[in-house]
């Protein structure tokens, strides 16, 4: 009997171990490759006319000879450092923001007055918002 339970602790730890071992779903990282893979021909213009995400990811995924050649196609990345910096906000984005900063502080007060139909959300009446405040 005690013979029976150490043999399924061991086996236990033994399988746990494998377990632990094994490297991530080969689904996932197949989508991270294959999603690189075809970010990079997209941008490189090298994909087929018409041809969807899903075709280029079974053919991915299956092992076909096109990952490869994409794959000797993907640029390095850029460094964040190395991105250009955001510029100031344009006159029309300053405009934007000053809209979004009046329909919130009307949306507080509609809000605390119960004047916000139960289904509306923020998204909602901003939309309607910056429509009558832009005029």
């Amino acid at each position: 009997m005690i013979r029976i339970g150490i043999a399924a602790v061991i086996a236990t730890a033994t399988f746990g171990t494998a377990a632990l071992a094994a490297p991530a779903t080969p689904s996932a990282n197949a989508m991270k490759v294959c999603g690189a893979q075809y970010q990079a021909a997209k941008k490189a213009g090298k994909l087929p006319a018409g041809e969807t995400w899903n075709q280029f990811l079974a053919q991915c995924r299956g092992g076909a000879a096109r990952p490869a050649r994409v794959a000797a196609a993907t640029p390095a990345r850029a460094a964040p450092a190395a991105r250009k910096p955001a510029g100031p906000p344009s006159a029309a984005q300053k405009a934007m923001y000053e809209r979004e900063r009046q329909c919130g502080k009307m949306w507080q007060a509609d809000k605390a007055a119960h004047r916000i139909p139960a289904n509306e959300k923020w998204p909602q009446y901003w939309s309607a918002c910056n429509k009558r405040v832009k005029g």
